[in-house]
């Protein structure tokens, strides 16, 4: 399976890109160059001057792929929650049991991705990306248009994944999107704690502190409804 999505090219929606970074050798490595840059940089001192620079090209060659350094980030995201979705597929293809592929789901949101091999992008670089920068994508007022452009479909269609699968352990549960958005956003939290705000988590980076946390938490939520 690995050898499968090792070759796999992530589609996200077209409308976060004005050309498919995938069409050019150039589009390929803005997106690669990036992910690594922000990273780096942080949000706030990235540019696409700075990634031209790095990358040998222009910025109005970059501008040529994205509108701006917002919607690159957005991309990357997406990219980054098409290629979990991927994984829960493949990972938990032949898991009958619904307990088990929960326990599947519940790691890839708190660890990341299974499968950490692909010939496009770095899925572990892009997890550190995301769970450093992906909440400054997110928080603006441009949101409401965005998710009416349908940007967000990537994380929707996974979430609904997982979510599908605490209905199936417990149809009675009343909330497993609300209990599956907030583990999402709360493990790239804690993970983001871990590393820079270590005050407010007993769990090291490293640890399986946190799968257990959270583990415990949806597992009590979905049992004592």
């Amino acid at each position: 399976m690995e050898n499968i999505l090792k070759t796999f090219k992530i589609e996200v929606n077209s409308n976060l890109y004005l050309k498919d970074p995938y069409s050019s050798e150039l589009g390929e490595q803005i997106v690669r160059v990036s992910t690594r840059l922000i990273q780096e940089l942080g949000m706030e001192q990235f540019t696409f001057r700075k990634l031209a620079a790095e990358i040998g090209s222009t910025e109005a060659a970059i501008y040529r792929y994205f509108e701006n350094k917002h919607k690159l980030l957005l991309y990357l995201n997406a990219w980054y929650w098409a290629w979990m979705e991927h994984n829960l597929v493949f990972a938990t293809a032949n898991l009958q049991d619904a307990s088990e592929r929960l326990v599947v789901a519940i790691r890839l949101m708190v660890d990341g991705p299974i499968f950490e091999k692909n010939d496009y992008l770095n899925p572990k670089a892009l997890r550190n990306l995301v769970v450093n920068e992906s909440l400054k994508g997110y928080l603006t007022k441009a949101v409401d248009n965005e998710h009416e452009s349908g940007i967000f479909a990537q994380v929707y269609k996974f979430g609904d994944r997982i979510s599908e699968i605490i209905s199936e352990i417990n149809p009675e549960y009343k909330y497993p999107k609300t209990l599956v958005s907030t583990v999402m956003e709360s493990s790239l939290l804690q993970s983001f704690n871990s590393q820079h705000l270590p005050g407010m988590t007993e769990c090291a980076y490293e640890s399986t502190g946190r799968f257990t946390f959270f583990h415990q938490l949806v597992i009590n939520a979905i049992s004592n409804e």
